[in-house]
């Protein structure tokens, strides 16, 4: 079973290049394995997406929330979740 929902697949295919300089997946197959390899995670809320990145040994240090969600490798979904990729 997948850990994304197809809705989470779609939102990445649609905004895959804000990441990358050309498209990784062109498909929901493609994407979700595309994900799965790249243990992409999805954080709740954006406490959690700062919660995440600071545990990574992403430096946020003196980041507004508003700068951090804006990272390329932070994609918002639906609900107030983030999808969240180690490029």
């Amino acid at each position: 079973m997948s850990a994304y929902k197809q809705e989470d697949l779609e939102t990445f295919l649609e905004n895959q290049l804000q990441l990358f300089p050309e498209p990784v997946a062109d498909s929901l197959e493609e994407a979700e394995y595309f994900l799965e390899d790249c243990m992409a995670v999805v954080c709740s809320n954006k406490k959690e997406v700062k919660e995440y990145l600071d545990e990574v040994g992403v430096d946020i240090h003196g980041m507004s929330m508003q700068e951090i969600l804006e990272q390329p490798e932070v994609f918002a979904l639906s609900g107030g979740r983030y999808l969240i990729l180690e490029a």
